[in-house]
């Protein structure tokens, strides 16, 4: 379990950190989205006990993070974007030496290294000196000495960044199985906003210190993009009255039961839709499609259309910058 209340963190006149509060519980994964400079790695430095929160609270495992500094450590995997590797070793020195920091037996290091090896897939490497790997298998290695001592709880900043795309599938196969089987809670720091969605439960984005939206990601989509947005696609072949007069009517129609979004304008086939949102799409789709088929209109499809989280990402962060410039401004 991961909980903060009002966390701040100031450097003199410098607020890094301001007022965030979360709760992670086990078995979920919470992503942390914002650009550089936002205030993820400082929340991460407080919740791992390496910075002390200048007011607020954070807990994780029921260790407080001022008070029971060494309990919390103890109960933490830690992944920094840039892991400092000692490159002179092998992988496999560098995780025993790690394991005997966290007061492994050494049965324990030996089995614990051999199943992290399989499941990530590098046992063909631990043997060779770390400085031979490249950047992704050094980030997986990393990964490795994070999941170790098997923590509840694990911070994770770009877990994927430095890996080509069957490794990326793989370590991000690895936390979604963590997720719903070893009831770890997880927080996930990335750019990589798809990556974002796959993995969490719940999406917080955060700039200058400040949670500014936070939920799962239907729930941001929903609040910030509007109700979910409907795709009607018309057949192209008329029923005698001609494409476009088709067109019209079907959309004069849709507009008594949804709000209309964007009409193509019918000349082509591509161009022959008409997209609408409506907040109770499961009662008024059945509906609809029922009204339109009455009034002898070619339905071909109905879907909803994907609305992207970078969507949101973006209009969050619009917003905020928007309130920044009148705040100067006056």
């Amino acid at each position: 379990m991961i909980e903060t209340m009002g966390l701040v963190k100031q450097f003199g006149d410098l607020v890094a950190v301001s007022d965030v509060t979360l709760t992670v519980p086990p078995g979920d994964v919470l992503a942390l989205l914002g650009p550089n400079g936002a205030g993820k790695t400082t929340t991460v430095r407080m919740l791992s006990a390496i910075l002390a929160p200048t007011r607020g609270w954070a807990r994780l495992s029921g260790y407080d993070v001022v008070e029971s500094p060494d309990e919390v450590r103890k109960r933490v995997g830690v992944l920094t974007e840039a892991p400092g590797l000692y490159l002179r070793m092998t992988g496999w020195e560098y995780l025993d030496f790690f394991g005997q920091l966290w007061g492994m037996s050494s049965s324990w290091r030996k089995a614990r290294i051999d199943a992290l090896a399989r499941q990530f897939r590098v046992g063909s490497f631990l043997s060779r000196r770390m400085g031979e790997y490249s950047k992704g298998m050094r980030q997986k290695v990393a990964l490795l000495r994070t999941l170790l001592h098997n923590p509840p709880v694990l911070l994770l900043d770009e877990p994927t960044s430095a890996m080509d795309p069957e490794s990326a599938r793989l370590v991000r196969d690895i936390i979604l199985e963590m997720r719903h089987t070893a009831n770890h809670s997880i927080i996930v720091c990335t750019h990589n906003l798809p990556e974002a969605e796959e993995l969490a439960d719940r999406i917080a984005i955060i700039d200058a210190g400040r949670i500014l939206a936070l939920g799962t990601p239907t729930e941001l989509k929903r609040r910030w993009l509007g109700s979910p947005l409907m795709e009607l696609r018309l057949s192209t072949s008329g029923n005698g009255t001609g494409r476009l007069d088709i067109h019209a009517g079907a959309a004069e129609l849709v507009a008594e039961f949804a709000t209309v979004e964007s009409i193509g304008d019918g000349s082509l086939a591509e161009d022959h839709r008409i997209r609408y949102r409506t907040s109770e799409a499961a009662s008024v789709n059945p509906v609809l499609l029922d009204a339109l088929f009455r009034a002898g209109y070619p339905v071909l499809t109905l879907s909803e259309v994907a609305q992207s989280l970078e969507a949101v990402y973006l209009r969050v962060m619009s917003e905020a910058q928007a309130v920044r410039a009148e705040i100067e401004k006056g």
